[in-house]
């Protein structure tokens, strides 16, 4: 099964992209690039996750936003439970200027056979995507006190050191 990571550029912009591979009870890394067009993305996910082959599309971006104004549920909740941390996120509705790009991209994947999946059943294969939101997750896995800010500044400036 095939696992792709999106890290949407939400109103233009670079988008990464991760493609993981499942096989014989082995992950496997099997491609990490960018793109810019909403085309290009596309057209990665075609190349990587083929129809009809099971897959999981990992969103980081708000793909359904059903509310015209205000803040989905899942928004305040994470404000609620991770807010302490610095882990709130963006509120998502129709008004904001990332709606119409990102509710188009889950569309999008809709037409190549992702289906939404508010909830998955352990080991049913199929082509689903999902929305992700990393801080909370981040926060969990290491037990921090907050966020890493991974996005802004030098990497020295966050006391992040690569060794190779």
């Amino acid at each position: 099964m095939r696992f792709l990571g999106i890290d949407l550029g939400w109103t233009s912009g670079a988008t990464g992209l991760c493609c993981l591979d499942w096989f014989d009870g082995t992950l496997n890394l099997l491609d990490l690039d960018r793109k810019e067009s909403i085309t290009d993305i596309l057209n990665w996910i075609d190349h990587w996750s083929p129809s009809p082959e099971p897959a999981m599309v990992a969103v980081d971006a708000p793909t359904l936003i059903p509310n015209p104004t205000g803040m989905r549920l899942p928004d305040r909740l994470t404000h609620k439970y991770f807010g302490r941390y610095h882990a709130g996120c963006y509120p998502a509705n129709r008004q904001r200027p990332f709606a119409q790009r990102t509710i188009e991209f889950g569309l999008s994947l809709e037409k190549r056979q992702f289906i939404h999946a508010p909830t998955i059943t352990h080991q049913k294969l199929g082509r689903y995507q999902i929305e992700v939101f990393p801080h909370p997750a981040i926060v969990e896995l290491f037990n921090l006190n907050r966020i890493l800010k991974y996005k802004k500044g030098k990497l020295r400036e966050r006391g992040v050191t690569i060794s190779i």
